[in-house]
């Protein structure tokens, strides 16, 4: 008599390792995404500017794509650091090449919106970092700040302390008092039951705490600007 067969959808379920597939699955829309917003940036260069409706949904899209593709990279990074497998390659880095790169990659929503983006840093200001890092970091911190209706956003580096302190200050509503509060909460079951997971807070507080020297760590902190009642988003490198 033939053995019975074996019930192989028991066996793949024992063999498949789901949280490695999401991370794959995650990694192969992240890069779809970056292929769209290429796509999107090379349309808009064709279409006459006169066709000003146009432009206004291309730089629509490619802001939320951008906004989908930065969550993409905040998750995949998150798993990668549970599995203590999340590269950090610390070299020299010009702060003020960083900015521009940060402003440039946004360009095309903070014109359309009107948005004004300053820099403030010495032209010859370095610091050991994990650029790319840091750049997902602060590009996050930027993007929250365009889409909460401000005009004005100003990012600022300088070295207090024998720390590189990082600032990314807006003119708009500010943090509300939740947001402050979760700040330096961990990200637990009732955040993501309520709905606010903190994921952005999360990623930066980790992306920070990466960077370290001696006893010291990176840090992030948030405010409320007491001139312009905008959010203050302060990172502190050792």
């Amino acid at each position: 008599m033939p053995n019975k067969p074996s019930d192989s959808g028991s066996e793949t379920k024992e063999l498949v390792d789901f949280s490695s597939v999401i991370a794959v699955a995650i990694h192969d829309m992240k890069n779809s995404l970056s292929l769209l917003m290429q796509s999107i940036e090379q349309m808009a260069e064709v279409i006459p500017k006169e066709v000003i409706q146009a432009h206004n949904s291309l730089n629509s899209v490619h802001y939320e794509a951008n906004r989908m593709n930065t969550t993409l990279v905040q998750v995949l990074s998150l798993y990668r650091a549970e599995i203590d497998a999340l590269p950090v390659n610390i070299d020299e880095v010009f702060i003020a090449e960083l900015f521009d790169e940060i402003v440039e990659s946004n360009v095309l929503y903070t014109n359309q919106q009107g948005i004004k983006v300053k820099v403030n840093v010495d032209e010859d200001l370095s610091w050991y970092l994990d650029r790319e890092l840091i750049y997902l970091l602060l590009h996050d911190v930027l993007i929250n700040a365009v889409r909460y209706g401000c005009k004005n956003i100003c990012l600022s580096a300088d070295i207090t302390d024998e720390n590189l302190i990082v600032s990314v200050e807006d003119d708009g509503p500010g943090y509300p008092a939740s947001m402050l509060e979760m700040s330096s909460k961990v990200l637990d079951q009732h955040c993501i039951s309520e709905g606010r997971t903190g994921l952005g807070l999360f990623f930066a507080r980790l992306m920070a705490h990466t960077h370290k020297n001696m006893d010291r760590r990176g840090s992030i902190n948030l405010a409320n600007s007491d001139v312009t009642g905008g959010s203050v988003f302060t990172l502190s490198l050792p």
